[in-house]
């Protein structure tokens, strides 16, 4: 059915990010607007842009003064500002207006890297062991060496290069305190994880569908970690991006296909609950897979991990959007689930998505 849909997005300005050179990423949410705009006219969908900038208070009104039938939520929050995208949709849902994707608690959980940490290894799903340290907190340091430090609270790869590896109390030292300087939510170390690293896309309400696997596939000189660094998403002439490269479906066997379909199906269920996101993994030295990233709304733009599994499914660009707005346009939104019958009772977009991918 046609349907008034709006595209809400995070309009680029000048921001933070610009004095590190990681104004790319913002840039980036242009070309999923442009290729779900598309998209959703190809099926038959009356659409409309609607670009957000600060103050909230602006773009509040802008959001009341909507007409339409759903918004598709593309909103990162404001650049610079991740912990503002929860705003978006809380708006929107004061306003009573159906919008897609991930629900409030769970985009502002998922930006706080140390309590999804804490939350997984509470339920007993493997996360590596970490600290949130400061220049001041250093002496309580505890891991083990190789540890990776990335900042508590960002997205897109922001404050990951390859001084991000470290493996003495020096380089650690010096990525903290250029991790604290750099980015207000501070610095998460991490215990480094360095097996295969997988990601998977999970989609559902009632019921999870796990989209075809990917794999991330390093080919890089010796001497630079493999770790995906904001440059091997964003920038096309670094050898970063050069040695980095993405297999889909991941050339793992059947049960190992599964064992990482329900890892992320099991993170999913427990952190997400409806909508869609992307779980990231690396296996440990022992093979158990451990949750490295939560990534609820993850980028959708044709390039990207969702999208590849999506086609790597069986899906054209234009099924994959639709598939998104019909999890918001099912009329029971519940937590993803089983039935408490414990039957198989499929929702509408559930069971479409299902004659692509395996469950």
């Amino acid at each position: 059915m046609r349907q008034r849909i709006a595209i809400v997005y995070n309009a680029p300005h000048p921001s933070r990010y610009d004095s590190a050179h990681e104004e790319k990423a913002v840039l980036g949410v242009l070309d999923a607007v442009n290729a779900v705009d598309k998209a959703l006219r190809e099926l038959g969908h009356d659409v409309s842009l609607l670009p957000l900038a600060p103050p909230f208070e602006e773009a509040r009104k802008k959001l009341a003064a909507l007409a339409v039938d759903v918004v598709f939520n593309l909103f990162e929050g404001f650049p610079g500002e991740p912990e503002t995208e929860a705003l978006v949709p809380e708006a929107l849902a004061e306003l009573g207006i159906k919008y897609t994707g991930c629900q409030p608690p769970v985009l502002r959980q998922a930006l706080d890297k140390t309590r999804i940490k804490a939350v997984l290894k509470e339920s007993g799903i493997p996360a590596p062991d970490f600290q949130l340290l400061n220049p001041n907190n250093l002496h309580t340091f505890r891991l083990g060496f190789p540890c990776i430090v990335k900042p508590r609270a960002e997205d897109a790869s922001h404050g990951i290069t390859a001084d991000s590896l470290v493996t003495d109390f020096f380089s650690l030292e010096r990525q903290v305190r250029s991790v604290t300087e750099s980015y207000k939510s501070g610095a998460l170390v991490e215990q480094f994880i360095s097996g295969r690293e997988f990601n998977a896309t999970v989609m559902g309400n009632t019921e999870c569908v796990v989209l075809p696997v990917s794999e991330i596939v390093y080919s890089l000189a010796l001497d630079l970690p493999r770790i995906l660094t904001f440059a091997a998403k964003w920038e096309t002439k670094s050898p970063y991006f050069k040695g980095t490269r993405v297999v889909c479906p991941a050339k793992v066997s059947a049960p190992g296909s599964e064992y990482i379909a329900d890892t992320a199906r099991s993170a999913f269920k427990l952190l997400v609950g409806s909508g869609y996101a992307r779980m990231d993994m690396r296996m440990d030295e022992e093979e158990n897979l451990n949750i490295i990233e939560v990534n609820p709304n993850p980028d959708i733009s044709p390039g990207t991990g969702a999208a590849r599994q999506s086609r790597a499914a069986g899906m054209s660009y234009a099924e994959f959007i639709e598939s998104i707005l019909n999890l918001t346009l099912e009329k029971d939104k519940d937590d993803c689930e089983s039935p408490p019958d414990g039957g198989q009772r499929q929702t509408g977009a559930a069971a479409d998505i299902k004659k692509h991918a395996r469950i």
